[in-house]
């Protein structure tokens, strides 16, 4: 996938033109599919690129002065939108100077101008440009010709990005993967940690999550899928991908570490031990999916303890992933 940041990173447009959709896309959840998934057929249909338009920080940030917990952070949806069939993705960043362009012109000059749209497929609460006044009706009372994805319901509820959020927060992972169309997941590059993890004979992968929402604190089972090829061309990627994705099953402490003492970490961090691997990931970010809580975090009373539980930890993990299959 093409990923142009901004509007002068755009390259000379494919003659082919595009089928646009245009949003945040936090959480890529079912809705969003839905969206993708049509923006894909019509590309096919049209013999068109699907792209995508999203921002780099959530509109809110920038409109209410603060801003959710996001879902999924920028590299996390890209790496989504990859998966789902979308081959080229401007990203811009929602300023002053964005939020002031009408809708009209920023559908002629930007989706129709510079990314040659033949066709836009969006959501049917879709709003953009000045006032948010770019909705689906009004894009198509201007000849432009769009289709509208109709709302999704799971449990007889919209889906909705704040509706998993909460459900995250609460630590309902069921009903959030139902609302997704997959578990949930973080995704994070793998940074340098204490080593501790090594030390007791269970490496770790600290994540920095870039923000992303995460689970309740706990022992999570779970898969880890390795992107190692985040910084390569697009050619290199898509030849790449197949092997680099596997899953691998894995078992993660979302939590403060209490039995190491220290200062309390801002937030709680996430590492991850990938069962039975043996190998090097610094530089490499890795998704990880939450299948099952197997335990609260606690205090230990010392590192043989601790050991021990992780050890307990792992097996049980893997008892649990079996049985997912």
């Amino acid at each position: 996938m093409i990923v142009s940041q901004e509007l002068g990173g755009l390259t000379a447009r494919d003659l082919r033109g595009s089928v646009v959709s245009v949003g945040v896309f936090d959480g890529v959840h079912l809705g969003h599919q839905a969206i993708l998934r049509g923006n894909v057929l019509r590309s096919r249909e049209l013999d068109a690129v699907p792209t995508v338009v999203t921002f780099r920080q959530h509109p809110k940030s920038l409109l209410l002065g603060r801003a959710p917990r996001t879902l999924t952070s920028l590299e996390h949806r890209l790496e989504l939108f990859r998966r789902a069939g979308i081959e080229h993705t401007l990203v811009l960043t929602f300023d002053d100077e964005l939020r002031r362009i009408p809708a009209r012109d920023f559908a002629f000059d930007v989706l129709v101008g510079a990314l040659g749209a033949r066709k836009l497929v969006l959501g049917f609460d879709s709003k953009f440009g000045k006032d948010r006044q770019g909705t689906p009706e009004y894009l198509q009372s201007l000849g432009l010709d769009v289709e509208i994805a109709p709302k999704v319901k799971v449990a007889g509820r919209a889906v909705s990005s704040t509706a998993i959020r909460e459900a995250i927060e609460l630590g309902d992972l069921e009903q959030a993967a139902r609302m997704l169309g997959r578990r949930v997941a973080v995704y994070g590059a793998v940074v340098a940690g204490s080593a501790l993890g090594r030390e007791l004979g269970f490496p770790t992968a600290n994540l920095d999550l870039h923000h992303e929402l995460r689970p309740p604190t706990g022992v999570y089972a779970g898969f880890a899928r390795r992107v190692r090829y985040a910084e390569r061309t697009a050619t290199e990627r898509s030849e790449a991908a197949a092997a680099d994705e596997d899953r691998l099953p894995a078992v993660a402490n979302v939590g403060f570490r209490p039995t190491l003492g220290g200062p309390r970490p801002e937030a709680p961090l996430v590492e991850v031990h990938l069962i039975d691997f043996a190998g090097e990931l610094y530089g490499e970010s890795i998704e990880l999916e939450f299948a099952a809580h197997l335990r609260d975090e606690r205090k230990f009373p010392d590192l043989e303890t601790l050991k021990a539980q992780i050890a307990a930890d792992v097996e049980n993990a893997r008892r649990v992933l079996a049985a997912l299959g």
